[in-house]
């Protein structure tokens, strides 16, 4: 029967850093610019923010079903209940 390996040496050879003879490739680094993740955006959501929600799974198939009546998206309805209800509490409809 072989003998099981040392979880313990398995670690400790893993944490070892490679010398540099080992290293085949030098990792450049990342430039991040705001013209490059500008140009990964889209233009319909440059200069947006994403609000996330939860809520019953029913109340997102409704809603889906909604927009497939409509011939709308979701993005447009969601749209007019937030100016609605900013509207109703006495906001500027921004949305």
């Amino acid at each position: 029967m072989p003998k099981k390996p040392n979880l313990a040496d398995a670690l400790n050879d893993a944490s070892k850093k490679p010398n540099r003879s080992q290293v085949s490739k030098k990792i450049e680094p990342i430039e991040n610019s705001d013209n490059d993740i500008n140009e990964k955006i889209p233009p319909s959501r440059r200069g947006k923010k994403a609000i996330t929600v939860h809520f019953d799974p029913a109340a997102c198939k409704q809603l889906k079903q909604l927009s497939m009546d409509e011939e709308t998206s979701i993005q447009a309805l969601m749209t007019e209940a937030l100016n609605d209800l900013f509207e109703k509490y006495g906001k500027n409809p921004i949305a």
